[in-house]
């Protein structure tokens, strides 16, 4: 199925607040607009994920959706280049998506790929041969419109509160941070970082997950190293924002993540028997309890990992990295409670393309 390119930015969509001295705009909602399909392809550096959905008043509701590990960027870090098993997995990934989308008759679709197509020297053949076999055109977004679609996909989950906020977004191979502005509809990004750490890339640089033989200050040293590579990728925009983190000392400090590292701690948290996204996305928990599963992660062998509910062996060797970019983030953004987004991408790039096509013609 053709894709249309994506729709250019409003204010809405980039973030930016309008100018103060435009007249507000009346939006007519078309009579077939309800009974549209959209969707929206995230292909990462872990996972590929698809949500169709139909707009239901100012938000949409989900009628398909699909998500599945494939690894893209196994193997990157090493060679800089994605391996056949790995396009292979994605491709297998991504007829599923195509199937999908000619199923549920999708009338606008926008499919995007981020840091291993990014960073990869045969991303371009990559994206090349998913559009001659699958029919799906993979729009390679930079890392700040990776940040941006985030925001917009799950910043309606933050507290209510005073002060400038944090989002993140831990993916497989970057970790996006955003700081915004509170009090508005549509957020503000004061300011943002991509860091080229994510599950994937940092567990592969420190060597990969270690054997179950290992001692517990071994298992110490590999977690307090990752902690420090994350920490100095951070350093520039933690002074950078630092004024900013001290007005939110007479505030409150908002903090709120979107990930497969914060759902699943969170899944942990409540030790849930299985993962049900309705307990977990708009979770508010104190820190110190991520904080506590965190390092209990960090502690246990690979095998004790692979046992536990949510985790299995599809996170347990990549989950201990996601803990120390996360535990890296909360000494940041000191707040006292984090908010849990089982949305981020996929749901800001539905936002986006229903709202583009709402917009009157000029």
């Amino acid at each position: 199925m053709a894709e249309m390119n994506p729709p250019p930015r409003d204010h809405e969509a980039s973030g930016a607040a309008p100018a103060a001295s435009q007249p507000p705009v009346r939006h007519f909602r078309p009579a077939w607009a309800g009974r549209q399909a959209y969707a929206a392809i995230d292909l990462g550096t872990n996972n590929c994920r698809l949500l169709i959905a139909r707009p239901s008043g100012e938000n949409f509701t989900v009628i398909d959706a699909f998500s599945r590990v494939v690894r893209l960027g196994e193997g990157l870090a090493t060679s800089g280049r994605l391996s056949d098993e790995a396009m292979d997995r994605a491709l297998g990934a991504l007829h599923v998506c195509a199937d999908k989308l000619r199923r549920r008759n999708v009338h606008l679709a926008r499919s995007v790929a981020t840091e291993a197509c990014r960073r990869a020297e045969n991303g371009a053949e990559f994206i090349a041969r998913v559009r001659e076999e699958t029919g799906i055109f993979l729009d390679v977004i930079s890392a700040q419109e990776e940040a941006r679609l985030a925001v917009l996909g799950c910043h309606i989950l933050l507290e209510q509160g005073q002060g400038p906020a944090m989002i993140f977004d831990i993916g497989g191979g970057s970790t996006e941070l955003v700081l915004i502005a509170s009090g508005e509809r549509v957020p503000r990004i004061l300011d943002w970082q991509s860091v080229p750490w994510g599950v994937v890339s940092l567990t592969e640089h420190c060597g990969g997950a270690l054997g179950e033989d290992a001692a517990a200050e071994v298992l110490a040293e590999h977690y307090a190293e990752m902690r420090r590579l994350v920490g100095e990728s951070f350093a520039g925009f933690a002074e950078r924002i630092e004024p900013w983190r001290a007005k939110g000392a007479h505030d409150e400090l908002r903090l709120l993540g979107t990930s497969g590292t914060v759902t699943t701690l969170a899944s942990l948290h409540l030790e849930l028997p299985q993962y049900d996204r309705r307990a977990v996305d708009g979770l508010i928990m104190p820190v110190e309890a991520m904080r506590d599963v965190s390092r209990r992660l960090a502690t246990m062998g690979l095998g004790e990992r692979r046992q536990l509910p949510c985790i299995g062996r599809e996170r347990a060797d990549l989950v201990v990295a996601g803990c120390a970019i996360l535990e890296t983030i909360l000494d940041l953004w000191p707040a006292e409670r984090l908010g849990v987004a089982d949305r981020g991408i996929r749901e800001g790039i539905l936002r986006s393309l229903m709202a583009a096509e709402l917009r009157p013609a000029e």
